[in-house]
């Protein structure tokens, strides 16, 4: 399913988290689980993977991870604000020390000249620490392309806040 070096980096993550004694959260909105698909390709991988949420909706960011709606409203669903809640959210609905949340336009359509396809923010946060994000512009590069990128992103923030003491 996974390219073989994204298997491999997903499996140094976990044997890193694994090492740190960490546990991961995810939720996804346009990579549909994918990250989370990736690191339980991973065998052994439960010790490590608490929970993933896929929030598709607006209405299921809400429900599933706290993210309020007037965010949503203020923000619109691919946006810094409303990753950072989403991650927080996860967080705070989990037994995870870390979360990552991944929100963005995949395409080919739902694009617009201010969030256009390609365009994914993320979030992440270390239990005990602020969320943060960023935002990353694949371009108009294909619906499958652009989730991978986004799996690929979110395993290296996921790696980042890891390594962090």
């Amino acid at each position: 399913m996974f390219e073989e070096s994204l298997v491999a980096r997903a499996a140094s993550l976990l044997e890193l988290c694994r090492s740190r004694k960490l546990r991961l959260a995810t939720v996804e909105s346009c990579t549909g689980g994918l990250v989370s698909a990736l690191l339980t390709e991973v065998p052994g991988s439960s010790d490590v993977v608490d929970r993933g949420f896929v929030t598709y909706s607006n209405a299921a960011k809400t429900e599933l991870v706290d993210v309020p709606v007037e965010l949503i409203a203020a923000h619109g669903a691919v946006s810094e604000p409303v990753a950072r809640a989403m991650a927080a959210g996860a967080l705070a609905r989990s037994e995870a020390d870390i979360a990552v949340a991944v929100t963005g336009v995949a395409g080919p359509g739902g694009g617009t000249a201010a969030k256009p396809v390609g365009m994914v923010c993320f979030g992440v946060v270390r239990r005990g620490g602020q969320a943060a994000a960023i935002t990353e512009r694949f371009g108009d590069i294909g619906r499958t392309t652009i989730r991978i990128q986004a799996v690929d992103t979110a395993l290296r923030l996921l790696r980042e806040a890891a390594a962090r003491r």
